[in-house]
């Protein structure tokens, strides 16, 4: 039984990078079921055993490249110990990422247009939103971010951060660009710092 589980695993991780690698050179709209199946020495009946349809595939391989961004905020983040920072670079790190050929028309292009808004944002929430709403919170509770809504601050970033990567994307020089986009981002962090004390 154990065997079967780990086969079962195996089949779905080979189909989700081949998947990923046809999504993001051709599209969603043009990439082939038959292809991407022949590619991963699978079926058409094993895909749909796994995925239900296309769109189910697309859904899961999105979520895969959400999470690998998200794990790669955390290790931004960790590399510092100051929390302002730790802020910064997990912002920087979901920028630069979400602009790499090998996220960006997955999870920027075709992943609002394929599953819809509500879904694709749903995807996000379960992701770097939620590293983002942590990340505040325990500044808050630490007393390095002023009073304020946390949920407020949270949706405000992340939308600044994905409106970023998508203007990032379309740039003929993206890495002047990142680095112009994160240059707005330290100085809009600014605004969030904790408030002088006043006598």
């Amino acid at each position: 039984m154990r065997r079967t589980k780990e086969d079962a695993s195996e089949t779905m991780a080979k189909l989700i990078e081949v998947a990923r690698t046809h999504f993001t050179k051709q599209g969603y709209a043009e990439a082939a079921l038959e292809d991407i199946v022949a590619e991963a020495g699978l079926t058409r009946g094993a895909l749909y055993h796994h995925f239900g349809s296309k769109k189910g595939l697309f859904r899961i391989v999105l979520e895969a490249v959400q999470k690998e961004i998200a794990e790669r905020v955390e290790a931004e983040a960790a590399k510092s110990e100051e929390v302002w920072e730790q802020l910064y670079n997990g912002c920087g790190a979901f920028v630069a990422a979400a602009v790499e050929p090998r996220s960006k028309r997955i999870m920027l292009l075709d992943g609002p247009a394929v599953l819809g808004w509500e879904t694709w944002r749903a995807l996000d929430e379960r992701h770097s939103m939620r590293l983002l709403r942590e990340q505040l919170l325990t500044m808050q509770r630490l007393g390095s971010f002023k009073p304020a809504s946390v949920e407020a601050t949270v949706h405000i970033l992340s939308g600044a951060l994905n409106e970023a990567a998508l203007w990032i994307a379309q740039c003929p020089d993206a890495e002047a660009a990142l680095e112009e986009t994160m240059s707005v981002i330290a100085d809009m962090l600014l605004g969030f710092g904790r408030p002088a004390v006043r006598e």
